[in-house]
């Protein structure tokens, strides 16, 4: 799945992320691959790291598209 993360680095995603039981979605900007984890960046200069053991899905931001 690594090659996979490399092609969406730079691109707004929406992950779905699994947490213990519960799966939530995370949107935000896709920054940096780091081997085991992802760098994201959340809201406003929140970047976290996110163990790609968590991801079940990437997918792009829909959101974006859409005019403010």
């Amino acid at each position: 799945m690594d090659a996979e993360f490399k092609a969406w680095i730079g691109n707004r995603l929406v992950l779905q992320v699994a947490l213990g039981n519960v799966k939530v979605p995370l949107r935000g900007k896709l920054l940096k691959d780091g081997g085991e984890t992802i760098r994201m960046r959340i809201g406003e200069g929140w970047d976290v790291d996110i163990y790609k053991a968590m991801i079940l899905a990437v997918e792009e931001d829909s959101m974006v598209m859409l005019p403010a």
